[in-house]
């Protein structure tokens, strides 16, 4: 059980042992993997593995109880980059002071990884009425990767949760809404040539500044009068430009240009729309000026990422659940993107609560309080009991 005022040692050494895994999403997690699926399996969890193509990562789903219904404890396991960062401590060694939890990943999100992974014990000797599963992917933080393999292997065993629980750092607030996204690459081929025969070449880069401009017009559009939610802290939805880069040399007419948008788009908003107002501009208004001095001129668009918006409209229950041992008045929308609405795609109405704050995620020296870790124990600690016999 959790201490006065803050967390159980289990607690703190389960958090303090995730956040010794360098998990960088460019590594490797099958040591966390190994580590976690032997701690589960110890107290009776049956675990099932599903793997990335190259073998060198892992998803975990691990199950105690039978039958359909239950909850799923979800989080990833994958952490971002430290590099060019400047930590007063080791990041991946965990450290505790003022009441703080510092490590890499220490919110986001191995706090909430630790705290379900300390109710092994506990999940090992009770009665349940209904399953609790523990869910662990990997590639989270480079366009959720993993959380697709987990889902379908989950569905082979058979395994329908009636609800699930995504583990992001909220304060311990309850999310029921967040926004989707869709990441685009778009490449513009042009035709290269001397600066000073400037009618001769195509320039790429021109003629993409052309669909950026588009976009920002979108955007503005959207802004003033597209859809709103309020609740959100942008209550609308929203599309940018947000990498460039082209040309090779300060004398050449640059004959290609590659740049990234994206969009975060509101529960309820179909996605598609947005593409497709960019793509139709680009290939009926810019493109055709381009094949004019230039036939084999090109603009493509490739889906890098894709993440799906968060419908509270049928997770009203699990809300209802959580809201109330947690004495909330209501849940809260956010901008940001999680697993839990891929969950949702495949019918598994989903919230968002976690430990810790996403204004520190990511950043130096990022960490969890103590008290957070505290609450989120306690709040696990009820759900499984309203899931025992």
């Amino acid at each position: 059980m959790a201490q006065q005022g803050g967390p159980s040692q289990e607690v703190i050494e389960c958090v303090s042992a995730l956040i010794g895994f360098d998990t960088v999403s460019r590594n490797s997690n099958l040591a966390l993997i190994e580590w976690a699926a032997g701690r589960l399996e110890a107290h009776g969890a049956r675990v099932r593995l599903d793997y990335n193509a190259a073998r060198s990562k892992a998803n975990l789903l691990a199950s105690f109880g039978d039958g359909p219904g239950g909850v799923v404890l979800s989080g990833h396991t994958d952490v971002v980059p430290v590099d060019g960062q400047v930590w007063q401590s080791d990041p991946f060694r965990a450290t505790t002071r003022e009441g703080r939890l510092y490590g890499r990943g220490a919110c986001d999100m191995k706090g909430f990884l630790g705290v379900a992974l300390a109710q092994a014990a506990t999940l090992g000797a009770a009665r349940l009425r209904e399953p609790v599963h523990l869910a662990l992917s990997y590639d989270e933080e480079v366009g959720c990767l993993g959380i697709p393999g987990l889902l379908a292997d989950m569905r082979d065993a058979g395994i329908e949760p009636s609800g699930c629980i995504v583990g992001e750092p909220t304060g311990m607030q309850v999310v029921a809404a967040h926004k989707g996204g869709r990441i685009y690459r778009c490449t513009v081929t042009g035709c290269a040539a001397h600066s000073s025969l400037t009618p001769a070449g195509v320039n790429a880069i021109e003629y993409a500044a052309n669909v950026i401009t588009h976009i920002q017009r979108l955007s503005e559009e959207e802004a003033r009068s597209g859809p709103r939610i309020e609740g959100f802290d942008v209550p609308f939805s929203t599309i940018s430009a947000n990498t460039i880069s082209g040309g090779n040399g300060m004398n050449i007419i640059p004959a290609s240009c590659e740049f990234s948008f994206e969009y975060r788009y509101l529960p309820g908003v179909a996605p598609e729309r947005f593409f497709e107002a960019v793509r139709a501009y680009a290939l009926h208004d810019v493109l055709p000026r381009m094949r004019a001095r230039h036939a084999q001129a090109a603009i493509e668009f490739d889906c890098i990422g894709a993440i799906p918006a968060l419908d509270e409209n049928d997770s009203a229950a699990l809300q209802a659940l959580a809201l109330g041992l947690l004495g909330a008045r209501a849940p809260q929308r956010v901008a940001y993107g999680t697993e839990a609405s891929f969950f949702q795609a495949v019918g598994v109405p989903s919230i968002v609560c976690g430990p810790g704050s996403i204004e520190v995620a990511h950043k130096p020296d990022e960490y969890v309080s103590l008290a957070q870790l505290a609450a989120c124990e306690a709040f696990i600690g009820q759900v499984v009991h309203t899931l025992a016999k």
